[in-house]
């Protein structure tokens, strides 16, 4: 009675309706996790030096360079349903032009089944330190978290701060680049 395509049809249809529980099942098995956990940050060495800007104003910007020692092991954030996550360290200060200013310095992604306990002394941030202006030289409060993206097989993707921040001041001179 029926042709081959409409049994096809009714038989991928049950198979996908199976999936689609299947997979909100395992979104709701993981939906109450904290995944938080703690995090060590120490700056190692800090300085800030005035850069110059080739555009048509020739105005100077901070450059901000700091050393840190960064500590959490994120091994017990792994479960079965966790493919990977992306970790990263991002500075906030305040400066007069700027209420709240964000930069990212460090970033890694740490997939299942890699090395996820990070003991990481004296390294230098990966990207550039950057302020629209004379903002950091001074700067007596930039805070340093460390946060991370949980990346799913199935759900929601959280935002997650670690537990534990840093705080540090940059110096009040400029530090001179050496010819």
């Amino acid at each position: 009675m029926h042709s081959f395509l409409s049994r096809a049809n009714a038989v991928s249809a049950y198979a996908l309706s199976v999936l689609a529980c299947v997979t909100f099942m395992c979104f709701l098995s993981t939906l109450f996790i904290d995944y938080r956990t703690e995090a060590s940050i120490n700056t190692v060495k800090a300085i800030v030096k005035s850069i110059s800007n080739y555009n048509s104003e020739r105005q100077t910007n901070d450059l901000g360079h700091i050393t840190i020692d960064l500590k959490a092991d994120l091994t017990p954030l792994f479960n079965w349903n966790v493919k990977q996550l992306f970790v990263y360290l991002y500075a906030e200060y305040e400066t007069p032009s700027n209420s709240l200013n964000q930069v990212i310095l460090w970033d890694k992604i740490i997939k299942r089944g890699d090395k996820a306990n990070l003991n990481l002394k004296n390294i230098n941030v990966k990207y550039y330190f950057w302020d629209d202006g004379a903002g950091l030289k001074g700067n007596k409060n930039i805070t340093l978290t460390l946060s991370w993206n949980v990346i799913p097989n199935a759900g929601c993707l959280p935002h997650v701060n670690a537990i534990g921040q840093h705080s540090f001041s940059f110096p009040n001179e400029y530090t001179v680049a050496k010819q």
